[in-house]
C-alpha cells in the first residue's frame, strides 16, 4: 500500500496529467472545431487546374516565381489557398500595376472563369481557405445587429464604425466597404489581405462573418438625418461646423461693422 500511494504521489504525475490533458483538448478541438470554407467547395477539375497554371506562368510568376514559391519582390502563394487569390485578382489588386504601400483596389483584369482557374491552381499547391459558398456570404440569412456588435469590435478601428474606411500609417489605408461583394468581405475576414488581420473560425465563426455583412449590407441605406458627410465621423463633422459656424461668425461681425460704421 505504501508503494502505490508513493507512486500515486510522485512529482511527474502532474506533468503527465497536464500532457493528457492537452492531449485531449487539443483532440477534442480537432473533432469539434467549426469547419471552414475548405469543405464545403467542391473539389476543382485537372482541367481548371492546368488552365490555370497556364494562366499564372503568363501573368504571376514574374513576381511571385514559376512555382509560386515567392521571390525578393513577392510572397509565396504555397498554402494561400483558393479565397485569397479570388480576392486579390477578384477585386483587381492582383495583377499590381507598380509597388507601393499597399495594392488598391482596380479594374479587374480577368474574367470569372480565369480568376475561378487561378484560384483552383493556386490551391492545388497547398492547403488554405478556399471561396465561400453562396450560403456563407448571403446578408438575408445574417443578423445585422450582431455584426453591428461585431464589427465595432473588431473592424471599426480601421474601416469606421460603418465601413466607410479610414487612414493607417506608412502610407497604408483601410478600404470603404460599402461597395465590396459579400464573397470578397468574408474572404478578406478569412485571409487577412495586407495589413489586415486573419479573422478564422476560431476567432470569428462563419455565422458571425455572415452577420458582419449583412451589417455592411444595411449601410447601402438613405442616410436617416440627411447629409452624411461621408460617414467618416466627427473629424468631417467637426470640421464642418467649424467653417460653417466661424464663416456665420465672421460675416455677422463683418456686418455689424458695416453698420455701425
Amino acid at each position: 500500500m505504501k508503494a502505490l500511494a508513493a507512486r500515486r504521489h510522485d512529482r511527474r504525475a502532474p506533468v503527465l496529467l497536464l500532457l493528457l490533458a492537452l492531449l485531449v483538448t487539443g483532440g477534442l478541438y480537432a473533432v469539434l472545431a467549426p469547419t471552414s470554407a475548405d469543405a464545403a467547395s467542391a473539389p476543382a477539375s485537372a482541367t481548371d487546374v492546368d488552365t490555370g497554371q497556364k494562366l499564372f506562368q503568363a501573368n504571376c510568376a514574374t513576381c511571385h516565381g514559376a512555382g509560386a514559391s515567392g521571390t525578393d519582390s513577392a510572397p509565396s502563394l504555397i498554402g494561400v489557398g483558393a479565397a485569397a487569390v479570388d480576392f486579390q485578382v477578384g477585386t483587381g489588386r492582383m495583377p499590381m500595376q507598380a509597388t507601393g504601400p499597399q495594392a488598391p483596389a482596380k479594374p479587374v483584369q480577368f474574367d470569372d472563369e480565369q480568376i475561378a482557374q487561378l484560384a483552383a491552381y493556386v490551391a492545388s499547391l497547398g492547403g488554405g481557405p478556399s471561396i465561400p459558398t453562396a450560403d456563407q456570404v448571403d446578408p438575408t440569412q445574417g443578423d445585422a445587429a450582431n455584426g453591428m456588435a461585431i464589427f465595432r469590435t473588431n473592424c471599426a478601428m480601421c474601416h469606421n464604425a460603418v465601413g466607410a474606411g479610414g487612414a493607417l500609417s506608412q502610407g497604408k489605408f483601410a478600404p470603404s466597404l460599402l461597395e465590396t461583394s459579400p464573397t470578397h468581405l468574408y474572404e478578406a475576414m478569412l485571409t487577412g489581405p495586407q495589413s489586415m488581420p486573419v479573422f478564422n473560425d476560431a476567432n470569428i465563426t462563419p455565422e458571425e462573418k455572415r452577420d458582419i455583412i449583412a451589417y455592411i449590407a444595411e449601410q447601402d441605406q438613405p442616410a436617416p438625418g440627411g447629409l452624411d458627410l461621408g460617414s467618416l465621423g466627427p473629424v468631417s463633422e467637426g470640421l464642418w461646423a467649424w467653417v460653417v459656424g466661424m464663416g456665420l461668425l465672421i460675416g455677422a461681425a463683418v456686418w455689424i461693422g458695416a453698420k455701425s460704421s
